[in-house]
């Protein structure tokens, strides 16, 4: 995992009194204070301005008008904790840079595209549009952890084969977004995660933003793998 760190100094002697494994890849800057700052409530949590890169796999199923299709990609994720609730065991995460490569096929029997045929990117959106994502502790000991990734993104399919009205010229990039912000779900037993597997909460469907009213592709699942790779 890749780590960048910029806290505080208060801060990251909170974070150095954490002695959490799963808290290493957050280590913070030595801190110049007398004295170790005082174990907040939520300690097992990183501290506000922690920032890390976690890495991401997925293999996933959507719709493209009507056609079922699947896809494999890889990427990554940045991530910032801009905000802390000590009493409530809750940090507030923005998520930043997403992007994911890969390839797709659709259809099926003769009608299937060999995976090298279709390109598949997945790149965050403007990220001060969505609500900031959640990070929770739900049990103290042994430690549990909640994550709530939300994440708005554009779906750009490379030579994608389509047959309706809404049909673009073969070889012609097709550029989707999310008509609603993506919910992955993780379940955690440290933080950060170590290949863990996050779910979407709710099908997602993406538009194309010259006519936003019709929906062009629903993403069904999208387990996505997060850390540890």
């Amino acid at each position: 995992m890749i780590t960048r760190l910029r806290t505080a100094s208060v801060r990251a002697a909170a974070g150095g009194a954490l002695g959490i494994a799963g808290l290493l890849a957050f280590t913070t800057a030595p801190a110049h204070a007398a004295g170790p700052a005082p174990r907040a409530a939520a300690s097992e949590l990183p501290p506000v301005g922690a920032e890390g890169t976690e890495p991401l796999a997925s293999d996933f199923d959507f719709t493209l008008n009507g056609q079922q299709c699947h896809a494999h990609a890889v990427g990554a994720v940045d991530e910032y904790v801009t905000a802390q609730d000590a009493a409530a065991t809750t940090d507030t995460v923005a998520e930043g840079g997403l992007k994911l490569r890969g390839t797709e096929s659709c259809g099926s029997g003769s009608r299937t595209r060999a995976a090298s045929g279709g390109s598949i990117t997945i790149e965050q959106n403007d990220v001060d549009v969505d609500p900031k994502s959640l990070l929770r502790i739900t049990q103290n000991f042994p430690p549990r952890y909640e994550q709530i990734m939300v994440l708005s993104f554009t779906m750009v399919i490379e030579d994608p084969e389509t047959s309706n009205d809404h049909a673009r010229a073969h070889h012609e990039p097709l550029i989707l977004t999310t008509k609603d912000p993506a919910k992955l779900i993780g379940t955690l037993t440290q933080f950060p995660p170590r290949g863990d597997l996050y779910q979407l909460q709710n099908p997602v469907d993406l538009i194309d933003l010259g006519n936003p009213d019709t929906t062009i592709a629903t993403i069904q699942t999208f387990p996505v793998k997060v850390g540890g790779l």
